[in-house]
């Protein structure tokens, strides 16, 4: 009887379907209006999508996409009176629009917590790490101060801080961005949340801290088993992470389904126009020269063609940039007699020249001194000896109008063009500032040669009256390029122009360029920490590492036979847009480059370089055992 009985019971349990878990989060026809000009205006478009248990859901997209209002709604930090939110956002069953405030109080920081993209502004400049990390315990999880800090120490170590009990005691501005981002992760984990939202946690990181990061939070939602949400434009990293891809464009989610079939089978032509804008490392293998983007149309699917750069450099004749022994320090003083206690070695004996219609690529992380180069190139700050000649004509040592003179030859592009231009000006009147401060042009020549400069960057002459703010990123930043052309000038100094930018705007810029250098010959000194898309660009490579170039050459050489252990670790960190290679990416170390700062006395060791292949020169890193960190 107990056999008949145990296989009847089988036989239905066999057969009966298994019942699926219920999802975590589930957002069902959420729409997020803001009041502008007297009228609602709709940002988020009644979008439905879930986050399953143990699951990471990668919602991506360009910036005013929706994706970051979408999370502040799933939060409830619209602003009343501003925004107005309708629809559901069920966490668990429970439907958070229409909780009181005080109960979602409870719930932000104890059930879902939140990483933010800049940790700086959101933490507390003038309290201690340890103080800040213990509020959200001491209000979520009723402990004492004391078990808060001895918690907070636990958290700290457990997001791999070296030195955490020193940590507790630091103020935010004491770490780097890195670290904070981890302090905020820390901070985000205290409560043991059932869902996490990261609102691009890694964009500003450099690529060996975004990849720590990133492991980071799949090792802790491991270990957790928290759901993760994660907001992001970057392609590399949705396929690192996510199980389950959202596509949202204009306030709309356009495409949704599993990462590997995203990446594989992208149906919607806004999915597959950032698909082809993704820089993939090891792409341009075997290419002699730089590559432009393909650009796809986002309504209709169509795409350009990605066409080579013709051979632009002109080999026959002196570089038009030579730099020798270059060398920048920084000060550091204390007391009443402003005594130097030490100084900052950002540049270290630096050495490279630069030929006309070339692009060299100055790579690596924040610290290194790629950015310091770059400004002592075009006398921003003053290095403390070495040579710079531009034309063959030594630039170190000139100073008033001779410097003036000579500077119009270099012009420098910045990363945020929003703190390049001046808000109270059109921007008319910031490119045309150039000619009339160097008396080339009258007035009435400048608002000719604006309007032409505009013209080449792909903007309208008529643009010329309106304010950056009225702009979006992406033309600030040709803004920006239009103003650097104005002068006419030889060499340009792309200091991370490109970095802050949205992948597809990212590529048009990079297409302009390419167009600017092939019609004018240009020579960049391209600076950035983004491997993919210095392998795109470039002709030759410089690696930086404490203010010293370890290793320069050819940009196939470099990429292709990478010697030193530093360019190693930078190219390993990419984020591969292959979700299928997820996991071969393994042993990254955690620490972050190391403090440049030295004694007074400090005397830098003599180094010593090899020549692998032609023009391919790598740093013995052997007398130097801190490199190969």
């Amino acid at each position: 009887m107990c056999s008949v009985v145990r296989e009847i019971w089988m036989s239905v349990h066999l057969e009966a379907p298994i019942a699926a878990e219920s999802p975590v989060l589930a957002v069902r026809e959420l729409r997020t209006s803001f009041l502008s000009g007297g009228e609602w205006r709709s940002v988020v478009k009644g979008i439905s999508f879930d986050v399953n248990p143990r699951e990471t859901v990668a919602l991506v997209g360009e910036s005013g996409s929706g994706k970051s209002v979408t999370a502040l709604s799933i939060m409830r930090l619209i602003e009343q009176g501003q925004g107005r939110l309708s629809g559901q956002v069920e966490l668990e069953g429970r439907d958070l629009l229409a909780l009181p405030d005080k109960s979602m109080q409870q719930v932000r920081g104890r059930d879902v917590a939140m990483i933010f993209q800049e940790p700086m502004t959101s933490l507390n400049p003038v309290l201690k790490i340890g103080f800040q990390i213990g509020e959200a315990l001491v209000r979520h999880r009723g402990m004492s101060r004391a078990a808060a800090e001895a918690e907070a120490l636990r958290l700290l170590e457990r997001v791999r801080i070296p030195s955490a009990k020193e940590r507790l005691a630091d103020f935010p501005h004491r770490l780097s961005g890195g670290m904070r981002q981890r302090v905020m992760i820390a901070m985000a984990l205290a409560c043991r949340p059932k869902l996490l939202i990261a609102d691009e946690p890694t964009t500003a990181l450099d690529v060996t801290i975004q990849a720590q990061i990133l492991e980071l939070i799949r090792m802790l939602q491991e270990e957790e088993g928290m759901s993760v949400l994660f907001i992001t434009h970057d392609m590399g990293v949705v396929a690192e992470i996510a199980d389950k891809v959202v596509v949202m464009f204009r306030g709309d989610v356009v495409e949704t389904g599993p990462t590997e079939k995203i990446f594989s089978a992208a149906s919607h032509p806004y999915t597959r126009a950032l698909m082809a804008a993704v820089p993939r490392l090891g792409a341009m293998s075997g290419k002699p020269s730089p590559l432009r983007f393909p650009i796809v149309d986002p309504e209709s699917g169509k795409s350009s063609t990605a066409v080579p750069l013709p051979d632009t450099v002109a080999h026959d004749k002196p570089p038009v940039l030579q730099v020798s022994n270059l060398t920048t320090r920084f000060d550091i003083r204390r007391g009443l007699l402003q005594k130097v206690i030490g100084r900052v070695h950002a540049v270290e004996n630096v050495s490279f020249d630069l030929r006309a219609g070339e692009t060299l690529s100055l790579v690596g992380e924040s610290g290194c001194g790629k950015s310091t180069t770059g400004r002592s190139i075009v006398r921003l700050v003053d290095p403390v000896s070495g040579s710079i000649k531009m034309d063959g004509a030594e630039i170190v040592r000139l100073e008033g109008k001779e410097l003036r003179q000579r500077r119009r030859a270099m012009q420098m592009i910045f990363q945020d063009p929003m703190a390049s231009l001046n808000p109270r000006m059109r921007v008319g009147e910031s490119v045309a500032e150039p000619l009339l401060v160097n008396n080339i042009c009258t007035a009435r020549q400048a608002v000719e040669k604006v309007a032409d400069a505009l013209k080449r960057v792909g903007l309208q002459p008529e643009m010329a009256r309106r304010f950056p703010h009225e702009f979006s990123g992406g033309q600030r930043q040709r803004i920006c390029i239009a103003r650097s052309l104005v002068l006419d000038p030889q060499l340009i100094v792309a200091d991370e122009s490109v970095s802050a930018l949205d992948v597809s705007i990212k590529a048009q810029i990079i297409n302009l360029m390419l167009d600017l250098q092939e019609s004018l010959g240009l020579s960049y000194l391209f600076i950035s920490h983004d491997m993919a898309i210095v392998e795109r660009v470039s002709h030759r490579v410089a690696v930086m590492y404490l203010g010293e170039i370890v290793e320069v050459g050819p940009r196939d050489a470099v990429f292709g036979n990478p010697q030193h252990p530093y360019t190693k670790r930078l190219i390993s960190a990419v984020p591969v847009p292959d979700p299928t290679q997820r996991r071969m990416r393994l042993g990254l170390s955690d620490e972050e480059i190391k403090s440049p700062i030295r004694p007074p006395d400090f005397q830098p060791p003599q180094r010593h370089y090899a020549e692998i292949s032609p023009g391919h020169v790598v740093q013995d890193w052997q007398h130097w055992p801190s490199a190969a960190a």
